[in-house]
């Protein structure tokens, strides 16, 4: 069974994958929304797969678009680097808490 926050895709091949959610996102300086996700694979260097689309939350459609301008990956990169820090900062504090 399928959680909110899991989607399965059908690639041209026929394999279906399960992703996860990880956050979705309005931008105001492309006017798009988009929809990170990961299907929890891990590349050569160890780090776990994330992708980027655009979609269209309140539509009929489930359609997802690719990332076509170096400007809408710099937006993308910029939230994501944003959330990465966050995280770190998250974990350096509680470690510290800990330790205490």
């Amino acid at each position: 069974m399928e959680e909110k926050n899991q989607f399965k895709l059908v690639d041209e091949t026929g394999k279906e994958t399960l992703y996860d959610v990880l956050f979705t996102f309005d931008s105001e300086e492309t006017n798009k929304s988009y929809i990170v996700y990961t299907d929890n694979s891990v590349d050569q260097e160890g780090n776990i797969q994330v992708f980027a689309s655009v979609y269209y939350p309140g539509s009929d459609t489930s359609r997802l678009d690719p990332i076509e301008t170096d400007k809408e990956w710099q937006v993308i990169e910029t939230i994501l680097n944003t959330i990465q820090e966050e995280v770190k900062k998250q974990t350096e504090e509680s470690g510290t808490t800990e330790q205490q």
